[in-house]
């Protein structure tokens, strides 16, 4: 039997492939030209290398020190998407079992944080890092994030806890579990899907963030990825090889992270349409 496409059809599929195009050319061309020479990266820019060489990545890591800026990256990353994991899903289930108007009001203030950027709080968050003495230090950065990702965390997980049946909880709290107990062994397993799209949405701007490591890190030992990829770009000249080098290994815990969490995260999608 054969399908029938219908003009409708055929025009999604020809707007996703041209968009997947939009997508993938740019790091068809990142990636490939981290592997040129320089010379060669000017005269074919979209084409295979003739010759393949890994000096890029080489003194990307090394005389770069991408080695150590990864670290601080991961490590502030890490930290902070917990602590947005955790603070996010507990606000959420106050929220979602506290019904008063006073909780309308502390959720519309969360939701607030959405449509407000942090960034125009630069100055005053500049002065209360300094006043703390993290400056040139990464724990000056994981406060900042936490409080850049919560909005999006409590507006996400308290619709998905809502979502959860009260006879579920209930029932637990008729067994004798406490309130920690419950989000524990009830909320929190039920809550996967949105828990991987709440960190998906917090992982890109908090690993590509290059406005407060600029800003508060002044400290090579403190260097964050995209900001060490930044200064590889010179005001005269720029060793595009191992600036691409570099920018390809920064991509690379993003996708990973995707891959690994992208059955949660479309599940998380769907289910938060299925409810709108």
């Amino acid at each position: 039997m054969t399908r029938r496409f219908s003009p409708g059809m055929i025009v999604t599929h020809l707007v996703l492939l041209a968009w997947s195009l939009v997508v993938l050319i740019p790091v068809w061309t990142m990636l490939i030209n981290s592997i040129k020479p320089k010379r060669e990266i000017f005269r074919n820019p979209f084409g295979l290398p003739s010759e393949v060489t890994l000096d890029g990545y080489s003194n990307a890591w090394t005389a770069g020190r991408f080695d150590l800026y990864f670290r601080n990256s991961i490590i502030v990353s890490v930290v902070s998407l917990l602590l947005i994991l955790l603070l996010g899903s507990l606000a959420a289930y106050a929220l979602a079992n506290w019904r008063s108007r006073l909780s309308n009001i502390l959720y519309i203030y969360f939701i607030a944080g959405l449509m407000i950027p942090i960034r125009l709080g630069t100055i005053n968050l500049f002065q209360i890092i300094q006043s703390l003495g993290l400056t040139d230090n990464l724990l000056g950065l994981i406060p900042i994030y936490v409080a850049m990702g919560m909005p999006i965390a409590t507006f996400v997980l308290t619709s998905f806890i809502r979502s959860v049946p009260a006879e579920l909880s209930d029932a637990a709290r008729i067994d004798g579990a406490s309130e920690w107990r419950v989000y524990l062994s009830v909320i929190l397993p039920l809550i996967r899907p949105a828990l991987a799209t709440v960190t998906i949405f917090n992982l890109l701007p908090i690993w590509n963030d290059l406005w407060f490591p600029l800003i508060f890190i002044r400290n090579q030992e403190a260097r964050t990825v995209t900001l060490g990829v930044s200064l590889l770009f010179g005001q005269y000249q720029t060793d595009w090889t191992r600036a691409l080098a570099a920018l390809s290994m920064a991509a690379v815990p993003v996708l990973v992270a995707y891959l690994l969490m992208s059955s949660q995260f479309i599940k998380g999608l769907t289910a938060g349409a299925i409810k709108g």
